[in-house]
């Protein structure tokens, strides 16, 4: 059978054998063949196939053809555009390879503060979009009776963070505070920002309205715990953190916390389980610090020297850490090697007086102390029970605590 017209399958207009495109309409022309069993299927015969159906296959055939064009054009250019990537870098890395040997840069504080700045803009993107997640959540949970007002507080208070004001910022969400007591995330967002600046105070009474309505969050009443600790609330902060703990949790920071409130009350013996599980929570130059301080305060000096010792060897510059090895040669009597980490810390934390002391002699026996500085400082105070003693550690707990609850809701993401 000789075949001298075909049918387009979009206008149906009769076409040569041979051409590839409808000569009406212009749509790339398609032959459909039938399949073998519908030929030869007796109870079935071809003829009672609608038409619509093989103009559809054959619809279907045009368009995973140019689907397939385009997936090769793109894998083409991405092909390219690898190429020329790899050329500029390489081009880079020459050029810096020639700064560094002429003396102009340094490669390796380069790569360190290139790597510093990728990481920084990585957290400033996921912070805008967790920001644009959180403010249709505060919006989406307000039920009072003025929405228009509450809702143009948050979009003009979320946009003045945005655009780096963030003093106004805080100053008009707490007027949408103010109209929705009872919201949650608005709540937490502005105990947060309180925490973070160090206004524990203020923390704590935004995080107590926030607790009230989402007691099942974990970052909140882990916050919440660590800004009661240092406003002297010692009872409802172990209370809070040791909550955390039981839901697992177990973070660096409620461990530490609730260590440093332990040994405020010098029950040292449980301040050292709660120091235990931060190192194993986050193993650290500072866990190992404080970890070996709790030790010289057992009089476990070579447990104390091994803990201390560990963390030298993870941060050099660590200066408490040397100043507290110091201690615990000298009362080992080691001399030489207490001079020796004596001299280390100075060189290391210079703007430390306890440390440039150390320049009109060694301490004489009885002037050793028996309180490692980390703790000396909260011993009789009322405040500050969780962040004194040590920046490093402060800073540490709050990175760790501001982290909790941000990778599961990145991963649910």
């Amino acid at each position: 059978m000789i075949v001298e017209k075909f049918y387009c399958q979009k206008c149906l207009a009769a076409n040569s054998f041979g051409r590839e495109l409808c000569e009406r309409c212009g749509t790339r022309l398609m032959l459909v063949v039938e399949p073998a069993a519908v030929r030869f299927d007796p109870v079935e015969p071809p003829a009672l196939h609608e038409e619509h159906l093989l103009e559809r296959v054959s619809a279907l055939e045009y368009r995973l053809m140019r689907l397939t064009e385009r997936l090769e054009q793109t894998l083409d250019l991405l092909l390219r555009q690898a190429r020329n990537s790899y050329f500029d870098h390489g081009l880079i890395e020459t050029l810096i390879g020639v700064l560094n040997e002429e003396g102009v840069i340094e490669s390796e504080k380069l790569n360190a503060e290139w790597r510093e700045r990728c990481r920084r803009e990585a957290e400033e993107q996921d912070e805008m979009q967790r920001r644009d997640e959180l403010r249709a959540e505060i919006i989406g949970r307000y039920q009072g009776k003025e929405p228009t007002a509450f809702r143009n507080f948050v979009d003009e208070g979320m946009g003045q963070f945005a655009a780096g004001h963030v003093a106004r910022g805080v100053r008009t969400l707490e007027r949408a505070a103010a109209l929705a007591t009872d919201n949650a995330p608005l709540n937490s967002f502005l105990g947060e920002h309180f925490f973070r600046a160090g206004k524990m105070a203020l923390a704590r009474d935004y995080l107590e309205r926030a607790l009230q309505f989402a007691p099942e969050d974990d970052r909140v009443c882990l916050l919440l715990g660590l800004a009661c600790g240092d406003e002297g609330e010692a009872a409802r902060a172990k209370e809070l953190l040791r909550d955390v703990v039981k839901r697992g949790a177990a973070c660096f920071a409620a461990h530490y916390a609730l260590g440093r409130l332990l040994a405020a009350e010098e029950r040292w013996a449980d301040a050292l389980l709660e120091f235990k599980e931060a190192l194993a929570a986050r193993p650290s130059a500072e866990t190992h610090y404080v970890v070996g301080c709790v030790y010289y305060r057992l009089n476990r000096n070579r447990t104390a020297a091994r803990h201390l010792r560990k963390a030298v060897e993870m941060n050099e510059s660590y200066s408490a850490a040397l100043y507290m090895l110091g201690l615990v040669f000298l009362r080992a009597g080691d001399e030489s090697r207490a001079d020796e980490a004596f001299g280390a810390a100075r060189a290391a934390g210079q703007d430390e007086s306890r440390y440039r002391m150390q320049r009109k002699g060694r301490l004489q026996p009885d002037e050793i102390p028996t309180l490692p500085p980390l703790f000396s400082a909260a011993r009789h105070a009322r405040k500050r029970l969780v962040t004194s003693g040590d920046k490093r550690l402060a800073e540490a707990m709050r990175e760790d605590a501001l982290r909790v609850g941000l990778q599961d809701s990145e991963a649910g993401g």
